[in-house]
């Protein structure tokens, strides 16, 4: 994720450097053109000489179109056809910047292991043991982290890994007891709530449930019990 965005930030960055290069030199050719062509109108004062030229030019060539509006013209182009790429490069560029907005929306999924196949509460437990936390795919495709608690059931929260700082999957630190991200340096604890910044906020919940022998995934949409407040995610 944080390669990918970055080549997004090289790409945003040389268009825009390309396009101020482009708008430089046609800015600078409609310049020396109006230029000449003040210099030349300055030098023809007298009314009817002016006349006569442009009657002389014209007969020459009816189909003449006045050079500095053609010139306006394509500038006009160039830019118009700078402004979708520029601005289609842009989004991802601020988006680098921007926290990112994890967690899940609509209905129940099923958890999937890494294979894509669906996580059932029978393989779980016999792979893993309580106190573990261990990803799997929750919603929106997002690693989630499903807990096993201490008396070997499956907690009724699953936390979502992306860090709310810059996006980088968050890594349990069972020796500690804590998750620790490896980019910054953010630091949660068990329930994901934030004991170190620079993250702003906790990790994004999700309720899970077991349904047929299928473990799933659906929105957690109601206050934080960590914070007390109205989720972020939602």
């Amino acid at each position: 994720m944080a390669h990918s965005r970055s080549l997004a930030l090289a790409i945003a960055v040389n268009v825009l450097l390309l396009g101020v290069l482009i708008y430089s030199v046609t800015s600078q050719g409609a310049s020396n053109n109006l230029q000449k062509t003040f210099t030349r109108s300055r030098s023809i004062n007298q009314p009817s000489i002016r006349r006569r030229i442009a009657a002389n030019a014209f007969l020459k060539n009816p189909d003449m179109v006045p050079d500095m509006g053609k010139r306006t013209t394509m500038n006009n182009i160039i830019l118009a056809s700078l402004v979708p790429v520029v601005g289609s490069l842009g989004v991802p560029y601020l988006y680098y910047f921007y926290p990112p907005q994890t967690g899940g929306s609509g209905g129940a999924i099923a958890a999937l292991d890494a294979l894509g196949s669906p996580v059932t509460t029978d393989s779980w437990f016999k792979s893993h043991r309580p106190k573990s936390r261990d990803l799997v795919q929750g919603l929106r495709g997002d690693p989630t982290y499903l807990i096993i608690n201490e008396d070997k059931s499956l907690n009724s929260y699953g936390l979502n890994a992306v860090c709310t700082h810059l996006g980088c999957v968050v890594p349990w630190n069972e020796n500690e007891n804590k998750f620790k991200c490896p980019c910054h340096g953010s630091q949660y604890a068990p329930d994901g709530h934030v004991i170190r910044g620079p993250a702003p906020r906790p990790l994004a919940l999700a309720h899970v449930s077991d349904s047929d022998g299928k473990i799933l995934f659906s929105p957690w949409t109601e206050t934080d019990f960590r914070t007390g407040e109205k989720p972020w995610w939602a």
